[in-house]
């Protein structure tokens, strides 16, 4: 969907990137990533309201540092630079930009000078930011005034009102910046003069009506996971074209439990969306490909071809189709390299490559402008069931990883039903949405206990549960020990085939949040 009015991020490396754009949809308003390499050319015709520049790893003085162009500056449009960003905004326009003395980082007192009434304007005389820098501004450009500051940093702020340009050292769009979101929205909405009319409801509306255009006629095929983005997309489909959709739902017996009857109920005959839905039950399939494979990533390889392998069956019955569908999101456009200047994660994904298993004209991916949020948002304006936009996040190899050593129908059940006892309980303790992320795992380990009067030989289930902002690090969440004591007793006396639980402490890094 076209936007009326958007803002732009430029990445310089920043992790934060993705948050930065999402902080500003907060507000509202369209905004896009791309490189600090896109041409200035192609920026001025996108005739964006407002430039974001993030922050990044590098010294903005040292040869070869990113860096841009000075009539970036020289637009007329506003302009804000975040830390390595604000640095460089200094740099470019003939300020100075040296090593720290003191490097900042984490939270720290700063001291609001200035900008009172634009930037600044309701954050009152000190706040609480999120600084991490070890270069700092030693003299401001000309036309610029200090407009916040620190013990350690003279300047954590600067501005040139007139230009509408403005400089901060510190991250606002972490949430640990207490007044971080006020003063994006001062930037975003004031200073950038949007109207914040970018909103879930008129995006649905939109997107169905060309999707219509787009289609016409033509017949669509969806591989539908289960997931949140391809279970949205499958709804925003069938409000668009109906029988015209296909959806393949390849049931590889990886799932947890129930899920899989819960996603036919969803889309299948009796369902809400009156579509073609095909379920291919293939478990028996995959443990066979499975059968003494231990090692993670032939686990993963293993059950990703055996994916397209039953797809591509399914596939070949259908027939040609006019349009392949595929459930990609932002977060996958930008770390695929094809948004930003963050480093390539999901070397795995597909975008910027078609299958080529299937018979199809186009490839279209009505979601692929939406963060995970705005994903869910999409999900409950479309009518799907809260239990289904919220479920949580889960690997396409499903508990293939979340099974260490071989994988076996044994095994899956036991980690199903511990799975399902732990986010039960987390549910009756009205905890399902603390952690960002919540599971439970199954250990290769198995150690000698005692039930009743006998002596066991059995399996140790590991819980998980993280909280994160953009699963790149990761805290483990603090658990009432009362609720881990009860989801504990539960699964051993629950669950046949495990005597022991643990819970998993490990942050990311060095960990991951899977266990693997």
């Amino acid at each position: 969907m076209a936007a009326k009015e958007k803002v732009i991020v430029i990445d310089f490396g920043g992790q934060y990137n993705q948050l930065v754009a999402r902080r500003v949809r907060e507000c509202n308003v369209y905004c896009e990533i791309y490189s600090y390499r896109t041409p200035i050319d192609e920026i001025k015709k996108m005739a964006p309201k407002g430039i974001i520049l993030t922050g990044g790893p590098n010294s903005c003085y040292e040869d070869g540092a990113p860096t841009y162009t000075k009539e970036l500056f020289e637009l007329g449009i506003p302009v804000l630079g975040l830390c390595y960003g604000a640095q460089l905004m200094m740099h470019v326009l003939g300020g100075k930009v040296e090593k720290a003395p003191v490097r900042e980082y984490g939270k720290t007192q700063t001291l609001i000078d200035g900008a009172k009434e634009s930037l600044f304007a309701g954050i009152g005389d000190n706040t609480i930011v999120w600084m991490s820098h070890f270069d700092y501004i030693s003299k401001t450009a000309p036309g610029f005034e200090i407009i916040a500051h620190t013990a350690d940093c003279p300047v954590a702020a600067a501005a040139c009102e007139d230009k509408k340009l403005y400089a901060i050292q510190f991250h606002p769009e972490v949430l640990h910046t207490v007044k971080g979101k006020e003063i994006l929205h001062n930037f975003v909405r004031n200073i950038c003069e949007t109207e914040g009319s970018w909103r879930m409801d008129s995006f649905v509306e939109n997107t169905i009506k060309e999707i219509r255009e787009k289609v016409g006629n033509g017949k669509v095929l969806l591989a539908l996971s289960g997931g949140v983005d391809s279970s949205v997309l499958a709804a925003l489909l069938a409000k668009a074209i109906g029988k015209q959709l296909t959806c393949v739902f390849v049931d590889h017996g990886l799932l947890r439990k129930n899920e899989g009857d819960e996603v036919e109920g969803v889309f299948g005959p009796d369902g809400n969306f009156d579509i073609n839905f095909v379920r291919v039950n293939a478990a028996e399939r995959y443990y066979a490909k499975l059968k003494g494979v231990e090692e993670p990533e032939r686990k993963r390889k293993i059950i990703g071809e055996e994916f397209i392998r039953v797809f591509e069956e399914e596939a070949k019955k259908i027939g040609a189709v006019d349009f392949l569908a595929q459930g990609t999101i932002y977060p996958d456009v930008v770390e695929s390299g094809l948004g930003g200047e963050s480093v390539v994660i999901k070397s795995h994904h597909n975008v910027g490559g078609l299958p080529d298993y299937v018979d199809f004209k186009e490839i279209i991916e009505p979601l692929r402008l939406l963060f995970k949020d705005e994903v869910r948002k999409a999900g409950l304006e479309l009518g799907l069931p809260e239990y289904l936009v919220y479920r949580q996040p889960f690997p396409g190899p499903g508990l293939g990883i979340r099974i260490i050593g071989e994988v076996t129908a044994e095994k899956v059940r036991i980690v199903q039903d511990a799975d399902y006892i732990y986010r039960e309980e987390l549910a009756a303790a009205g905890l399902e949405k603390l952690p960002d992320q919540y599971f439970a795992a199954l250990s290769n380990m198995r150690s000698v206990g005692v039930m009743g009067d006998e002596r066991t030989y059995d399996y140790a289930v590991v819980l998980r549960a993280v909280e994160t902002i953009d699963f790149m690090t990761a805290e483990a969440s603090e658990i009432p020990f009362a609720v881990l004591q009860k989801v504990m007793s539960r699964i051993i006396n629950e669950v046949k085939g495990v005597n022991r639980v643990m819970y998993d402490l490990t942050s990311k890094p060095p960990g991951t949040v899977e266990l693997e």
